[in-house]
């Protein structure tokens, strides 16, 4: 049965690619590498979102309506957080004391979760430790992968604003005004995660070889947008006070660790595709005593050659035969 079940996933690849991509996913132990980008954006979720409210403080004080309607497009799909953000932004004005703190931990925050993916993508699309940045240089890149990632966040805000005034200034709530706002904000996370991918990574990518990612990322980001905020804020409406106390900084782990994962799969599946990574053998994970397939070769043999640290260092991978039965 199971030799039969190995033959059947090696010729299918409906059923061979999701496997590969599955294997490669442990293999590379991309949860440990979701959980370190999660610490780190735990860490600058709450300065970025006070940095955000103090700059609106500034710069929109005497617009109150407006400030409102982008605090609700920006935050008010975040779970727990959302909807506190949106209570008490009458009460948020600007302050240059809030704005350098909040400005110092986003850069703590924001940099450390833009180090953990460049460190976690290398890790995936094996890079050699000799081709990867220096600290200069990737903390470089850090910075402007940030300044992107802001730029992305106001545009969604600014576009479901548009949205959002349209649908107002038409008295009605239609299905299609709100099919737009959602294509507008799929349009531009497809733009955001595909050039993440691109520039997460020290080896140059071109975007044919990073897009299916960034659009299975993209679809992804606004489903937990849309679902998942809702299906947290459920669970934690039915929760003791006291859980739900402790509740608030499980579920704001839970979201950005489901969100870090998205982005690990999705570069998973880039690396399988481009390299065209499957089918592998079904029991490769679990014993020695196994045909290895061409993939199987070509993963092994990139992992190993990826421990190199020196330019002038040669990496040799051998495949010896497997052991008798």
């Amino acid at each position: 049965m199971v030799a039969w079940l190995d033959r059947y996933q090696r010729q299918h690849t409906w059923l061979g690619f999701p496997l590969a991509v599955i294997y490669k996913f442990f293999d590379d132990r991309g949860p440990y590498l979701a959980a370190m980008v999660t610490y780190y954006g735990f860490v600058s979720l709450f300065p970025l979102s006070l940095l955000f409210l103090s700059a609106l403080g500034f710069f929109l004080e005497a617009h109150p309506d407006l400030r409102h309607q982008l605090v609700q497009t920006a935050v008010g799909d975040l779970p727990v957080i959302g909807p506190q953000l949106q209570r008490n932004v009458g009460e948020l004005r600007g302050s240059g004391t809030r704005l350098a703190l909040s400005v110092l931990g986003a850069l703590y925050g924001g940099l450390g979760a833009m180090q953990a993916a460049q460190a976690g993508f290398n890790h995936i699309y094996c890079v050699p430790r000799d081709e990867q940045p220096n600290p200069v240089r990737s903390r470089l890149r850090s910075v402007g992968l940030l300044l992107m990632l802001g730029s992305a966040v106001l545009l969604s805000a600014a576009a479901a604003t548009l949205v959002a005034v349209a649908n107002a200034l038409a008295g009605q709530s239609g299905p299609g005004l709100r099919l737009l706002g959602y294509l507008l904000t799929f349009v531009i996370n497809a733009g955001l995660f595909t050039a993440a991918m691109q520039l997460l990574t020290a080896r140059e990518l071109r975007t044919r070889q990073v897009i299916t990612g960034g659009l299975i990322a993209a679809v992804s980001w606004v489903v937990l947008q849309t679902e998942g905020a809702r299906l947290l804020a459920a669970w934690l409406s039915h929760a003791s006070a006291l859980y739900g106390t402790f509740g608030l900084v499980l579920a704001a782990f839970a979201w950005i660790y489901l969100q870090a994962l998205v982005l690990m799969l999705s570069a998973e599946i880039n690396m399988v595709v481009h390299h065209r990574l499957w089918p592998r053998a079904l029991l490769t994970p679990f014993t020695d005593n196994v045909e290895l397939t061409e993939a199987d070769r070509r993963f092994y043999t990139m992992y190993a050659t990826a421990r190199r640290f020196k330019g002038f260092e040669t990496v040799r991978v051998d495949f010896g035969p497997p052991p008798q039965r």
